[in-house]
């Protein structure tokens, strides 16, 4: 939907309105609609159509071409505040199907020991449900989304059938970081990955395009797009362009009556329903309840806690990488097909490490040459000398909740309709950085093994996020402590629920969209007992 022609006017009768066509907001919104609720999906940003990706993907190569998926601008506004400068417009789409536009696609369980942080080691929280609570979840996540993967990680938590897909084999590059880890006793296992290794679900099997983030123009790797076309053919009504304002209340205060939106011509509107749905990531979810402010919750919309924004938490970064002198095969692959999570449960540091083998290493000679000064033979010898000599790792961190990382509103800026704008408030405390040495020095420990030439590294004075938003809306058994309850139902609201990442209560180091997922099936079950 290009323009603003579009009927964008409230559906009478609405069991449920979902703010958001991330993969928490979709695949809610179609589980319920295929249980024959009338399910209503607002979405702040367009459709995409998959026709454009190829157009996308030469953009994305191109010099010069712009943001893809269109973020920026004053519809985007946001400040960054505290230690460390946070690069919001970065790591977020606003578009149907939310994030997983341009994501990697790596889909890892949490490991039993993320649910139970305070109980075992003393910090953090522990989550009001444990793994078992979330294991079937996990499973039906995994046929959802359409993951390729192996049962051979020997650290990863219990499993109950055999991923939907077989998984990807590993690369060239793998097979090189194989002989070092042998020497070092370091377990190498495969990915999980949320595309296809076969056809699957309707998409295309992987066809090696190698441009996986930010676009596939091929559509084996999975957007919440197919789940939101799933939801309008079980009779979902999905609304785009029409950001969310705020959200209205009863005179008591304990049920929202109305999500108010405004269209692209500037209309506002009122979506009424009996269950609302707050999907719209860990930074912009609780900026729409802190909008949403009344008498009776001054300080935000379900916010009896005061922790509404806070907790906020990322994954960080650690790499290293440089030169080898053997061709290593680099950017054939858009996405990793080895890691180790041989050193995530050790207690010193506390925080979780995930070692990743990296096959985007070095430069792309498709984006060198587009890039390049020279012509004929000068060209060839500079791709010649760049192409293929490079390799390297990386590493998520986790970062444990601190108060003092949040995401507010910023009075002194506001966007295109006049709203105050996000200001994430956010830095890396000792441990973390504590955790990123140790990854670094695992690292080395492998490339040195390996006989790389160490050109670059990325640590604890280097890193930055891993662009996954957690733990602004926290889940929790106690009112007082936190947003929602374990069914991510909020305990000021009875008829508002939060979903995604927002709800962490800690964060691992496993990238999250899989966890999502899990809970959002899992809050699914929940409302339909309610409507």
């Amino acid at each position: 939907m290009a323009d603003g022609h579009a009927d964008r006017t409230p559906i009478d009768g609405a069991d449920l309105c979902v703010v958001g066509s991330g993969p928490a907001g979709s695949m809610l919104a179609h589980r319920l609609a295929e249980a024959g609720h009338e399910v209503v999906i607002l979405e702040a940003g367009r459709r995409f159509e998959m026709d454009e990706r190829l157009e996308q993907q030469e953009a994305h190569i191109r010099p010069g071409q712009g943001n893809i998926w269109e973020m920026g601008g004053e519809r985007d506004a946001y400040t960054s505040s505290g230690d460390s400068y946070y690069p919001l417009n970065a790591s977020r789409v606003k578009g149907v199907g939310g994030s997983t536009l341009h994501w990697q696609g790596m889909v890892m369980r949490l490991h039993e020991r993320d649910f139970e942080m305070n109980s075992r080691h003393g910090v953090g929280t522990d989550w009001p449900l444990d793994y078992d609570d979330l294991r079937p979840y996990y499973a039906a996540a995994e046929r959802e989304l359409g993951v390729a993967g192996a049962d051979d990680n020997p650290y990863a938590p219990p499993r109950e059938e055999p991923y939907p897909m077989t998984a990807f084999p590993p690369s060239h590059s793998d097979s090189l970081f194989a002989e070092a880890c042998e020497t070092l006793e370091l377990d190498m296992h495969s990915v999980p990955n949320a595309r296809n290794s076969e056809g699957y679900d309707g998409r295309s099997p992987c066809v090696g395009y190698g441009t996986c983030k930010p676009v596939c123009p091929s559509g084996a790797k999975y957007t919440a797009e197919g789940h939101v076309d799933k939801a309008e053919a079980a009779g979902a009504t999905v609304v785009d362009r029409v950001p969310v304002q705020r959200l209205e209340h009863d005179d008591a205060g304990e049920s929202v009556t109305a999500a108010v939106y405004v269209t692209p011509d500037g209309t506002e509107h009122r979506q009424t329903a009996d269950q609302f749905v707050v999907a719209a990531g860990g930074v912009e979810t609780p900026r729409l309840l802190l909008l949403s402010e009344s008498p009776q919750y001054p300080d935000g919309l379900a916010n009896s806690s005061e922790t509404l924004g806070r907790y906020f938490m990322d994954h960080l970064f650690a790499g290293m990488g440089g030169r080898l002198d053997r061709p290593t095969r680099q950017n054939h692959v858009g996405f990793n097909t080895s890691e180790c999570h041989q050193f995530y449960d050790d207690t010193d540091p506390v925080n979780g490490l995930k070692l990743e083998f990296l096959n985007y290493a070095g430069p792309s000679p498709v984006i060198e040459a587009l890039n390049g000064e020279t012509w004929g033979d000068e060209l060839l010898g500079q791709l010649q000398d760049s192409y293929g000599s490079h390799i390297a790792m990386g590493a998520l961190v986790e970062q444990l909740p601190q108060e003092e990382n949040y995401v507010t509103l910023d009075d002194s800026q506001t966007d295109d309709h006049g709203n105050p704008v996000p200001e994430v408030h956010w830095g890396v405390d000792d441990d973390t950085k504590a955790a990123l040495e140790r990854a670094n020095e695992v690292q080395r420990a492998v490339l040195e093994e390996l006989g790389v030439d160490i050109e670059w590294s990325v640590g604890p004075d280097t890193t930055g996020p891993a662009y996954h938003h957690m733990g602004t809306t926290r889940m929790g058994e106690n009112p007082s402590e936190s947003v929602v309850d374990a069914d991510c139902r909020t305990h000021d609201l009875s008829n508002l629920w939060l979903v995604g990442s927002s709800v962490f209560p800690t964060g691992g180091a496993m990238n999250p969209t899989l966890t999502i997922a899990a809970l959002s099936l899992r809050a699914a079950d929940a409302l339909d007992a309610v409507l």
